[in-house]
């Protein structure tokens, strides 16, 4: 009995230790993510570059000894391939998000996913039924969102088409990497690479559908400069560093937990992106606004409770 409570002892702390660092780097690259997209507006060129970063990274890493990886095999990406073309456009609508609303509007958003992913658990999955206060906090989350999203004084259509797109490719991605994850059998550093390594041949292709190409190339022929100046490759360089740091702790702790208190987690560590984002930017929500968006926090909190 006390080997098996060391045993169970151990997978808690570590299990607790892989959601923190996810916490940690999910609540900050929100904040990140938006400043970057401030002094560097081209949304698919900076993923594409976090992409490359991960992938950089684990390869020369994985070189020198400091991590080790499964051998890249041409048959686990194909079967690896849908996952990561959620996960691209979980990426990409988050990301326009970010450059049309606030970072309390994704917020919202992010906290709505909970309810749709217990709910496609159970459905896709064959996952237990959530119990009676599990739902209760989801419904909480539900309201609180629905409340901002009525009392915001900068809805755009744009911004919140993007907020529903990304909701939908969020879920989707939140339930289907899951299962992949604990399927395939590949080991963390292995879902980063392949992950990354797929984003990233994708990432041209939606460069050249969103012409976002040519205002790149507009940019560089008329102020090229400009990229190399120190705010702004700072805030890519940062947002590049979180993006690869998310990467794995994300992956880590989808294998240590459910799903749903993943993306549960997710919306619980935005309290201290909601302190950041208060303290340092002056685009955020009303009064109201942020009093529903506590709430739907609140929401996440019980949840937690909950399980």
């Amino acid at each position: 009995m006390t080997a098996i409570g060391f045993d169970y002892s151990k997978q808690y702390y570590a299990a607790s230790s892989l959601v923190i660092g996810y916490a940690l780097c999910s609540s900050l690259l929100a904040v990140i993510n938006k400043f970057a997209i401030t002094k560097f507006n081209y949304p698919g060129l900076l993923t594409a570059l976090q992409y490359l970063t991960s992938v950089l990274g684990v390869w020369v890493f994985g070189k020198f000894g400091f991590l080790h990886r499964d051998p890249f095999k041409f048959d686990v990406a194909k079967k690896f391939l849908p996952a990561a073309v959620v996960f691209y456009l979980a990426i990409f609508t988050n990301t326009n998000l970010l450059r049309h609303a606030n970072v309390d509007t994704f917020i919202v958003f992010r906290s709505l996913t909970p309810l749709l992913v217990a709910l496609a658990d159970t459905v896709f999955r064959r996952q237990p039924c959530i119990s009676k206060l599990t739902f209760v906090s989801l419904l909480i989350i539900l309201g609180a969102a629905a409340g901002y999203v009525a009392t915001d004084s900068a809805f755009n259509l744009t911004a919140y088409s993007w907020a529903f797109a990304y909701l939908a490719t969020t879920t989707t991605e939140m339930v289907y990497i899951k299962h992949m994850v604990m399927n395939l059998g590949l080991n963390t550093w292995s879902f980063v690479l392949y992950n990354n390594l797929l984003s990233l041949m994708m990432a041209p292709v939606f460069w050249i559908l969103t012409r976002e190409h040519s205002e790149v190339f507009a940019a560089l022929r008329t102020n090229g400069g400009d990229w190399l100046e120190p705010v702004a490759f700072t805030a890519v360089s940062l947002s590049c560093l979180f993006g690869f740091l998310i990467s794995f702790f994300g992956f880590a702790a989808r294998k240590a937990v459910s799903a749903t208190a993943f993306t549960v987690t997710g919306v619980v560590n935005k309290f201290l992106t909601v302190v950041i984002n208060v303290l340092i930017w002056d685009k955020h929500a009303t009064p109201f606004g942020l009093v529903c968006l506590l709430f739907s926090l609140f929401g996440g909190v019980l949840y937690q409770q909950s399980v």
